[in-house]
């Protein structure tokens, strides 16, 4: 009985020991068990984004690019082409964030299985390229935590956003805390533009952190490096 007693009772140490450093580690980082399985689906998720580019554009949307004259034009079509063609919670392209060190596959979607898997795009935003605002949600404690650090960016930081058809890039121009309803934030404006969100502050929901940033340069891949011969 007393060795029954003794073992039960360093069950009971060991669990609460394992309780403390899982609370340690989401307070210092994030939480570890749902980062361990985001990390897990990142790495399958890069390699569906890998057989996405590889795939290029449909054969039929090759010949409307023919018919399109500029470059800007055959960017807003992949762009919209694209959207339609992922369904919510698959690979769409990746994000970097150098200054807090973040790369992510970045999913079509923000519904709560998608944000399980990564940062997601926001549906009722058109992906980069289509001349509007393009908006991307993230966790901060959970899943990897893609947006823990997205506090730290300031004026000037970079953001890229890599897509099938081509690589853009960002300048931060500034972060704002906004309550959860701030649609305004997802508003078109004169320029190409980037909007990152997440919740704020650490812990809660009762709030929004929104970074904005200004897209500054496009390098074309694939079928937009070259104009489609005729």
């Amino acid at each position: 009985m007393r060795s029954a007693l003794r073992a039960f009772s360093t069950v009971l140490i060991a669990a609460g020991v394992l309780l403390l450093a899982d609370a340690g580690l989401t307070l210092a980082w994030q939480e570890p068990v749902s980062a361990l399985y985001a990390k897990l689906t990142q790495n399958a998720l890069g390699g569906d984004l890998d057989d996405l580019i590889e795939q290029g554009p449909t054969e039929l949307e090759r010949r409307a690019l023919r018919d399109l004259p500029d470059r800007r034009r055959r960017l807003a079509f992949l762009a919209r082409s694209l959207r339609q063609r992922v369904d919510g919670g698959e690979a769409a392209g990746r994000i970097r964030i150098p200054k807090i060190d973040a790369n992510f596959v970045v999913l079509d979607g923000t519904e709560d299985s998608h944000l399980r898997k990564g940062p997601g795009f926001f549906p009722e935003t058109p992906f980069p390229g289509s001349g509007g605002t393009t908006a991307i949600a993230g966790h901060r404690t959970t899943y990897g935590a893609p947006f823990r650090s997205v506090d730290d960016l300031e004026r000037g930081d970079r953001i890229v956003v890599e897509m099938p058809y081509a690589r853009f890039e960002y300048e931060v121009e500034r972060t704002r805390i906004v309550d959860p309803n701030a649609i305004w934030v997802i508003q078109r404006v004169g320029y190409e533009r980037l909007v990152l969100s997440a919740c704020h502050p650490l812990y809660s929901a009762r709030q929004r952190i929104v970074v904005f940033a200004k897209q500054v340069s496009v390098e074309p891949r694939g079928e937009l490096q070259e104009r489609p011969r005729a």
